[in-house]
């Protein structure tokens, strides 16, 4: 059948004039009736358009043969992905549930469509499934904010500015930081180590652990050794197989070391006036999508489809606020000694392909507390000092905030942890893994650890969340502060002065190297 016969065919079949078929594609009735009569072809624009339409495929419009009925030039074998084989965080509609929490979370009026999340969410996983999963994003993307919503959270550079308290942190930049910044990597490395091989485990599973291998409260490394097969069966058959201080030649990949890794490798190619499309170029071209997760992993998916920043941190991103960028903040404060904003303006650059609002907000409150530690022993200034930097009017500043309040009235640190755990549950991916619950852990180890290193991290990693993230962010500031040498063999030796990477053309580099290429970045 040739097209033009076809188009008559469907046209026909739906009871529709010239006129009207033409006013459904906005062409002129003179086309339609060239189309029909052959002397004349649609453009490619008008065949998808009609296909679309007339829910058939395009093929069918150019190939269909004569004597097939209308029903027949529908698509009848659509090729379609295994939904439930689809990775649970690149795939929205795997995290409806996340998506509402999230949203209400931050203030947009979605409550009237609670039950709608809800349904969707148990539905299998199908295409109709997707299908209603992108018609909720669109009704979140446009909804407006509840009337009574009292947090005031912009996600550019210039609202949150607005939004700082004017808070600045005095202090003298050390005319030798070589001790100081050797010590933040030494201390995020180790720290990340600590925490690494009990990652996922939820508290009711970590003190028991801990308490098994003699080390609760916690003061050293977990040890292969201390494994014991009535260990593995209560907790996880393949622990022997995680990475343990004592089964390590050198200190392993992890997403927490890589992206302090990157962030210099894209200082040394970019220089310091990088930019967001910056970092997004460095993650395509330097790793592979398995290394990163959540907010990230959504952001690489995005960045290869085609979005730009911020829309690379906007678009079906249910992890926006999550813990991603503040575990990626680092070495910005490493390079900027004393200068907290212009930390905190890089960490924004970096965490806005990413993330939103809170998200944005703990990488740059890192960022800034590691430039503050550099030039000042007070920990509570330190703190204040990220606080400096995020808007006063947001959640995550009225949670750090009051964990600042709790120690300085004497509040016991375990009394403190234990209310983390009363407003943030662990045990749903978004209470675990948030950036305030983290960054809430992260300050009240750095107080109540009193600037003893092994004390701060041990705090941070046994209160259980994210715990290699949290005992990472904890030893890169108390490194930062303490220098190198507060930093004992115990720590360091299991590590030989080696990190490995997953970053493609780096591998494993020297800690003396990364050290030194951070001096030259900060200008020292």
């Amino acid at each position: 059948m040739e097209i033009g016969k076809t188009i008559y065919k469907l046209r026909e079949q739906s009871s529709l004039s010239r006129e009207g078929f033409a006013a459904l594609f906005n062409v002129s009735q003179q086309a339609v009736q060239k189309w029909e009569s052959g002397a004349a072809m649609p453009t490619v624009a008008n065949l998808v358009a009609i296909a679309k339409h007339f829910n058939i495929s395009v093929d069918s419009l150019l190939l269909e043969e004569d004597g097939c009925s209308f029903d027949a030039l529908r698509l009848v074998h659509e090729i379609t992905p295994d939904f439930c084989a689809m990775d649970s965080v690149e795939a929205y509609y795997k995290m409806l549930g996340t998506e509402y929490e999230q949203c209400f979370e931050e203030g947009l009026d979605v409550e009237p469509y609670r039950d709608l999340f809800s349904a969707v969410e148990k539905m299998p996983d199908s295409a109709a499934k997707e299908k209603i999963s992108d018609v909720l994003f669109g009704i979140v993307s446009n909804v407006g904010m509840r009337a009574d919503y009292p947090f005031r959270e912009p996600s550019d550079l210039d609202g949150i500015r607005a939004e700082r308290d004017g808070y600045l942190q005095e202090g003298a930049v050390p005319t030798d930081m070589r001790g100081k910044i050797a010590g933040a990597w030494y201390g995020r490395i180790c720290g990340c180590l600590l925490g690494k091989p009990v990652e996922g485990l939820r508290t009711e599973a970590l003190i028991p652990l801990l308490e098994m291998t003699g080390n609760y409260p916690m003061h050293r490394y977990i040890l292969k050794s201390d494994i014991t097969d009535e260990i593995c069966a209560r907790f996880d058959s393949g622990f022997r197989t995680r990475c343990w201080a004592d089964n390590i030649s050198c200190a392993p990949v992890d997403d927490d070391t890589n992206y302090t890794v990157l962030a210099q490798l894209m200082i040394d190619r970019c220089g310091r006036e990088f930019t967001p499309e910056n970092v997004c170029n460095m993650w395509v071209a330097s790793q592979s999508r398995n290394a990163y997760c959540t907010a990230e992993r959504i952001a690489f998916r995005n960045i290869v489809n085609g979005y730009r920043p911020p829309n690379t941190a906007k678009y079906k991103n249910p992890c926006r606020e999550w813990i991603g960028a503040q575990i990626r903040g680092d070495y910005y404060g490493y390079i900027n000694p004393g200068n907290p904003e212009l930390a905190a303006e890089m960490a924004w650059r970096d965490a806005s392909i990413s993330h939103v609002k809170n998200g944005i907000y703990g990488e740059m409150f890192v960022a800034a507390m590691l430039s503050c530690a550099a030039c000042s022993d007070d920990m509570t200034g330190v703190i204040r000092g990220g606080l400096g930097q995020i808007p006063a009017g947001s959640r995550l500043y009225k949670a750090i905030t009051g964990v600042i309040e709790k120690f300085e009235k004497g509040v016991s640190a375990e009394d403190c942890m234990a209310d983390i755990h009363a407003e943030y549950d662990e045990h749903t991916a978004h209470g675990w893994c948030h950036t305030i619950s983290n960054a809430m852990i992260v300050a009240a180890a750095l107080l109540y650890g009193g600037g003893d290193y092994g004390r701060s991290v041990c705090l941070a990693v046994q209160t259980g969340f994210d715990t290699d993230c949290n005992g990472a962010t904890v030893g890169s500031v108390i490194g930062m502060m303490k220098g190198v040498k507060a930093i004992g063999a115990e720590w360091t030796d299991p590590i030989k002065g080696v990190q490995d990477t997953s970053i493609f053309g780096v591998g494993k580099v020297g800690i003396d190297t990364l050290v030194e290429k951070t001096l030259k970045h900060a200008g020292f």
